[in-house]
């Protein structure tokens, strides 16, 4: 369904605490159909933007108790509010027009209002309304086609790991090794789509903005010793060593989701024992200041400059033929970065990468 502007009628919500101006601007605006709200007390403009839903203000900034100012700073602080562009009606001098655009308002007219210019900018800024709210329609319509594919998908491959997993095991027939292999093979191509689809879903929760965190006291040494209790089997068949060196006071804690940021230890971990043929991956902890170092390094192929430079980028596969969508590591970031930490590597061809997440300690 496409939003149709033209059938829509506009909501206005104007506050001006004295009359005359109030009258003068709907007398001016309604001729362009738009539906217009009268108010001249600003306390209550808030509770009329709950109640009306406007599709902009029109603020006078000089008014007694609230002034345009605080009463545009008051609904930008406001989360709970759509975005409702803020167009400040002044008398004033550039200074204070400065000061109105700091506070969050969009734009601004002086008085006397020129009629012309001001449905001009009422124009504009509905423009502005419309297409911003379109594009979270989209992004709501995006997140939920997503959420939906991912529920969809998950569902049949694991019911399809499981049935796979009791052909394995020989529930219903003798399993020869080739078959065993093929088999074998399958439920690890079905769980790598799982984690695709899983990865997928992450990531457009950040870009549509409603991805949320439980944000918690996180012990990062009990939390690294867990990873890598899990990961070891999978670096031991392999024939690799898993190497965890936790020094200095435990327990080192951050504020942190616990679950957000063992999905990027596993991630890197699991990464680096992935890209590792021979010899062994380092996991180390230390506390810098104020600051918990973790380093994970491994012996393997390396990365490129060229590959380091876009590496943690939406969809940037490495050349390594055992790369994946590109999304783990562009995961990996923004949930670094979510914690007001970050994540870098340093690597040579032939010689191993380091991967390094710096967190803040609570």
């Amino acid at each position: 369904m496409i939003y149709d502007v033209a059938n829509k009628q506009d909501r206005i919500l104007v506050v001006d605490d004295v009359y005359d101006n109030l009258l003068v601007v709907e007398a001016i605006l309604e001729e362009e159909g738009y539906e217009i709200i009268l108010e001249e007390d600003s306390t209550k403009a808030l509770t009329l933007i709950e109640k009306f839903s406007p599709d902009l203000l029109l603020l006078d900034v000089m008014m007694p108790e609230v002034d345009g100012y605080e009463l545009t700073r008051q609904i930008r602080q406001n989360s709970a509010l759509p975005f409702i562009p803020i167009l400040l009606v002044t008398a004033h001098d550039e200074s204070n027009v400065v000061e109105g655009l700091d506070v969050g308002a969009d734009d601004f007219i002086r008085k006397p209002v020129n009629p012309d210019e001001l449905q001009a900018r009422v124009r504009s800024l509905l423009r502005l309304k419309h297409s911003i709210d379109e594009r979270d329609r989209m992004a709501k319509l995006r997140e939920d086609f997503v959420s939906r594919f991912a529920h969809d998908l998950k569902i049949p491959l694991a019911a399809s790991n499981r049935i796979l997993q009791l052909m394995l095991n020989g529930q219903f027939f003798t399993v020869t090794p080739d078959l065993y292999s093929i088999i074998d093979n399958m439920i690890g191509s079905n769980r790598d789509l799982l984690a695709m689809v899983q990865n997928m879903l992450e990531v457009y929760k950040f870009e549509a903005g409603c991805k949320n965190f439980n944000f918690a006291n996180c012990d990062l040494c009990d939390l690294m010793n867990r990873v890598a209790q899990e990961l070891t089997p999978l670096a031991q068949g392999k024939g690799l060593s898993l190497k965890l060196d936790i020094t200095g006071e435990k327990p080192v804690n951050t504020w942190g989701d616990r679950i957000e940021l063992k999905r990027v230890l596993t991630n890197i971990i699991g990464n680096a024992i992935k890209f590792t043929d021979t010899g062994h991956i380092g996991v180390s902890l230390k506390v810098n200041a104020n600051n918990a170092v973790i380093a994970i390094e491994d012996t393997g192929a390396g990365i490129s400059q060229e590959e380091q430079v876009q590496l943690f980028e939406r969809f940037r596969q490495g050349k390594n033929k055992r790369s994946g969508s590109g999304l783990g590591l562009y995961l990996s970031r923004c949930i670094i970065e979510s914690h007001q930490g970050n994540i870098d590597v340093s690597s040579q061809l032939g010689k191993g990468s380091l991967f390094t997440i710096t967190l803040p300690v609570s």
